[in-house]
């Protein structure tokens, strides 16, 4: 493994911890919209590239509710894991979901990051698991926590990236047909960038687009 090489479908899993109601209403570092849409686009990418992806919840049913259903929905057959340990990588359930995947870069993110993301991440490094965490779709109860936790996270060894950098990074080339309108409704959808989407098939026709003609 190499921190040099790129994302790709094939090289890279995906874990979700604790996007529950409970987990939310923490969040002060972020706009709780923007980790909401952020996680999306991870949760989607991850989706349209067929990337192994592993979903976590804490106390469910006892305390912080179900994981957000826009991202449980695209995963209809997953068994998602519930713990009552803050660090994900303490569940055996968790663990052997993970070793399931085949896969030795993870993308991790998750509420809080103060614990839910950092603690796995240490551990998992630790396991000799390259972590990648995208920030901006991560919260915590303050901008300090989530800053030094993530400070910490990199000081070990993982690399921070953003939820657009990792659907970016699979896509590579707009001319890729496959993926390319799969990746355009997810910027509508979640990213600024939509309406820009937008405007360019208003402004030039349906058949516009970042790969050319041949993905017209």
């Amino acid at each position: 493994m190499s921190k040099l090489e790129m994302l790709t479908p094939q090289n890279c899993a995906v874990a979700l911890i604790d996007y529950q109601p409970a987990m939310y209403q923490g969040v002060q570092s972020h706009d709780r919209l923007g980790v909401f849409n952020n996680i999306q686009i991870v949760a989607k990418a991850a989706k349209l590239f067929k990337i192994p992806t592993v979903l976590t919840t804490v106390a469910k049913d006892s305390f912080s509710g179900p994981f957000m259903p826009e991202v449980t929905e695209l995963f209809p057959d997953h068994d998602i894991v519930d713990r009552t340990a803050m660090n994900s990588w303490l569940d055996a359930g968790f663990r052997k979901q993970v070793a399931a995947t085949g896969r030795k870069k993870f993308i991790i993110a998750g509420l809080w990051t103060e614990a839910c993301v950092l603690f796995p991440t240490l551990d998992m490094l630790r396991e000799g698991y390259e972590i990648y965490i995208p920030a901006d779709a991560c919260g915590d109860l303050s901008l300090e926590a989530h800053n030094r936790a993530m400070d910490r996270a990199v000081q070990a060894g993982a690399v921070p990236i953003t939820s657009c950098q990792f659907a970016f990074e699979l896509q590579q080339d707009w001319a890729r047909a496959e993926t390319y309108d799969g990746m355009m409704e997810i910027l509508k959808a979640h990213s600024p960038y939509g309406i820009q989407i937008r405007f360019s098939k208003w402004a030039l026709g349906e058949h516009a687009s970042e790969g050319g003609a041949k993905v017209a």
